[in-house]
C-alpha cells in the first residue's frame, strides 16, 4: 500500500487549516437547524423525518471509502469529493425547502441528504487522519481536539443561523451549499501530511494546551452568546460583533505557528511516522561519499561485512513477518483486524453508545416540543456545547490515566455508558427542569464516547489503515439510526400521535418507551465495555510502560 509521502515542515500551520475544515465536517450536525422546514414545507410525517435524518446519520458515517483514498491519494483531493458532496447534497436540499423545484420525489430528497452530509466524512477523515499521522505521540489529544472542532460546528452554525441568517433554514442549507466549498477550497493546500517527531515535546505539549484552552474559551461564549440572543433583543450590530469574535477564536490555532516561526527553537532529529515505507526512509545510506581515498580503501572489509549483516537481517525480517501475523499495538490489515474479538467488541459498545445518542439527537426538536419546549437553538447549542466537552474532556483525561497508571481507555467509555442509562431514565420521567441537565450530560458522553473510540482504534490496529478503521467504526451511527431512531423512535411517535387524532404528538409518552429501550441498551453497552478493557489492559500496559507511549515494531504488514 502506498502512502503520500510526508512533507519536512512543521505540522501545526495544517492543524490550523484543519480546524476549520473540521466546522465544516461538522455540517450533519446540524440537521434540527433545517429540519422543521423540510416538514412543514413538504408535508412530511415524523416517521418521513426520522428516516431522512437516518440518511443524515448513513451519509455522515459512511466513511470506508474516504478511508481507503487516505492510503493512496494526497488529502487534497479526499477534501475535494467531499466539496463536491456538499455543493450538489445540499444544493438539492435547498431546492426543495425553497420550492424552486416542486414535487421533488422524496427518494431524492434522500439520497441527496446522504450526499450531503457525506461530506462530513471526507472532510473529517482527511483532516483526523493526516493530523494523526503528524502527531502520533499525542493521538487522544489530537483525536479530541479535531473532534471537539467538528461538535463545535453545530453551535457556530446555529450562532451563524440565529444572528446572521435570523433562523431562515433556506438560508442555512445555501450557506452548507457554497460556503463549505469556499472554506475547503482555500485551505485544502495546507492539510498534508508533514513528518512527525517520535521523541515527546514539552512544547508541543505547551501548544495543546494553548489549543484547548482556545477551544474551551470559543465553546463557553457561544453557549454564553446563543443564550443572550434569546434572552435578549441584541442589535444586528451587537451580532455582527459577536460572529467577529467567534472568527478570532476559530484562528487562534494560528498563533501556535506563528509563534514557531517568530521564536523558532532548537531543531530536534525526527523519525519517519512508517517502518513499512522502505529502507531508505529508516536508515541512512550504507556508503556514503568521502573526501578521503584512503578511508574508502582501508574500510572495504568493514564495509563488506556490514552488506552481509544487513542482508542477513533484511532476510531473517522478511521470513518473519511473512509468518507471523501482527499483535495488538501493531499495524493490521483489515481483513486482520475484523476476526479479533476486540475489533467486534470496540464496534459493538460504540453502537450502543452513539446509536443510542443520535437516535435523540435526530428528535430533540421533537421531544423538546414534546415536552411544551418551543425554542430547541438554545438545547442545540447545549448539547454542542456539552458534546464539545466531552470530546476534548474524552482526549485529555484518557491521555492523562492511561500515562499515569496504562488504564484502557475504554474504562471511559463503561462509565459513561452508566451514565447514559441514568440520562435516559430522567428524560423518560419528563420532571419539570430536567431536559436540560439531561441533554447536557448525553451530549457530554456522547462526545466523549467518540474521542475514545477514535484513540483506541488506533492504539489496538495501527495507524497504516487506521481511516479504514475508524470509519468502520462509526458504522455504529448510521446502523443505530435505523434500527433506534427510524424504526423505534419514529414509529411510537407517529402511533402515539394517532392516538391524540393528529400528527404532532403532545406529552411524556411521546417519547417515554424509546427512553426505557435506550437505557436497555446502554445498560448491556456497560457489560460488554467492561469485557473490553479486561482482555485489552494488557495492550495498555506494554504501549504505556514508563509513562509514555512506545511504538511497537512493525509487523511487516
Amino acid at each position: 500500500m502506498q502512502r503520500v509521502k510526508a512533507g519536512t515542515r512543521p505540522p501545526w500551520v495544517g492543524f490550523a487549516a484543519a480546524v476549520w475544515v473540521g466546522i465544516a465536517a461538522g455540517n450533519s450536525y446540524c440537521f434540527p437547524l433545517y429540519s422543521h422546514s423540510l416538514k412543514s414545507v413538504l408535508g412530511f410525517t415524523q416517521q418521513q423525518l426520522t428516516v431522512l435524518g437516518v440518511a443524515n446519520d448513513f451519509g455522515e458515517n459512511t466513511g470506508i471509502l474516504p478511508g481507503i483514498a487516505c492510503n493512496y491519494f494526497p488529502p487534497w483531493l479526499v477534501l475535494l469529493v467531499g466539496v463536491f458532496s456538499s455543493f450538489f447534497g445540499y444544493g438539492v436540499i435547498w431546492l426543495a425547502i425553497t420550492q424552486t423545484v416542486h414535487n421533488l420525489p422524496y427518494w431524492v430528497l434522500w439520497i441527496a441528504l446522504v450526499l450531503a452530509a457525506n461530506s462530513s466524512a471526507w472532510l473529517g477523515t482527511a483532516v483526523i487522519v493526516t493530523n494523526l499521522r503528524n502527531f502520533p505521540l499525542s493521538r487522544g489529544t489530537v483525536a479530541g481536539l479535531l473532534k471537539g472542532y467538528i461538535a463545535l460546528s453545530a453551535a457556530v452554525f446555529t450562532e451563524l443561523s440565529i444572528m446572521l441568517f435570523k433562523g431562515s433554514a433556506s438560508a442555512v442549507v445555501l450557506m452548507f451549499t457554497v460556503g463549505i466549498p469556499i472554506i475547503c477550497l482555500a485551505l485544502m493546500y495546507y492539510v498534508r501530511p508533514c513528518t512527525p517527531a517520535f521523541e515527546p515535546d514539552p512544547s508541543e505539549n505547551a501548544h495543546f494546551m494553548f489549543t484547548q484552552g482556545t477551544s474551551l474559551l470559543l465553546a463557553i461564549f457561544l453557549l454564553t452568546t446563543t443564550i443572550l440572543k434569546n434572552t435578549l433583543n441584541l442589535n444586528d450590530t451587537t451580532s455582527y460583533t459577536f460572529i467577529a469574535i467567534m472568527v478570532v477564536f476559530l484562528l487562534s490555532p494560528l498563533a501556535v505557528p506563528i509563534k514557531m516561526t517568530l521564536f523558532p527553537a532548537r531543531k530536534r532529529g525526527v523519525q519517519p511516522a512508517e517502518s513499512s515505507e522502505g529502507l531508505d526512509t529508516k536508515t541512512a545510506p550504507l556508503l556514503t561519499p568521502s573526501s578521503s581515498n584512503t578511508t574508502l580503501s582501508s574500510s572495504n572489509e568493514d564495509e563488506d561485512v556490514s552488506f552481509m549483516n544487513m542482508l542477513l537481517a533484511l532476510g531473517e525480517g522478511a521470513v518473519k513477518s511473512k509468518k507471523r501475523r501482527p499483535r495488538r499495538g501493531e499495524d493490521f490489515s483489515f481483513r486482520e483486524a475484523v476476526v479479533k474479538a476486540d475489533f467486534w467488541l470496540l464496534w459493538t459498545t460504540y453502537f450502543f453508545g452513539i446509536g443510542s445518542g443520535v437516535t435523540v439527537l435526530n428528535n430533540l426538536a421533537q421531544i423538546a416540543a414534546s415536552v411544551g419546549f418551543e425554542d430547541t437553538s438554545t438545547l442545540m447549542s447545549l448539547f454542542s456545547f456539552c458534546n464539545f466537552l466531552g470530546r476534548l474532556g474524552g482526549g485529555a483525561v484518557s491521555e492523562y490515566f492511561v500515562r499515569l497508571n496504562a488504564t484502557p481507555r475504554t474504562f471511559w467509555t463503561m462509565v459513561t455508558q452508566v451514565i447514559m442509562v441514568l440520562t435516559y431514565l430522567l428524560y423518560a420521567s419528563a420532571l419539570d427542569g430536567t431536559l436540560y441537565a439531561a441533554t447536557a450530560l448525553l451530549g457530554t458522553c456522547y462526545g466523549l464516547q467518540i474521542a475514545i473510540m477514535i484513540s483506541t482504534t488506533s492504539e489496538l490496529f495501527g495507524l497504516k489503515n487506521f481511516g479504514i478503521f475508524f470509519n468502520f467504526m462509526q458504522l455504529g451511527n448510521p446502523v443505530g439510526a435505523i434500527f433506534l431512531s427510524g424504526m423505534l423512535a419514529g414509529y411510537i411517535y407517529d402511533t402515539e400521535a394517532a392516538k391524540q387524532g393528529g400528527t404532532t404528538c403532545m406529552g411524556p409518552a411521546c417519547f417515554r418507551l424509546t427512553f426505557l429501550v435506550l437505557a436497555c441498551v446502554c445498560g448491556l453497552g456497560t457489560i460488554l465495555s467492561l469485557i473490553l478493557t479486561l482482555r485489552i489492559r494488557p495492550v495498555y500496559q506494554m504501549l504505556y510502560a514508563g509513562g509514555s507511549f512506545r511504538l511497537p515494531q512493525s509487523s511487516g504488514h
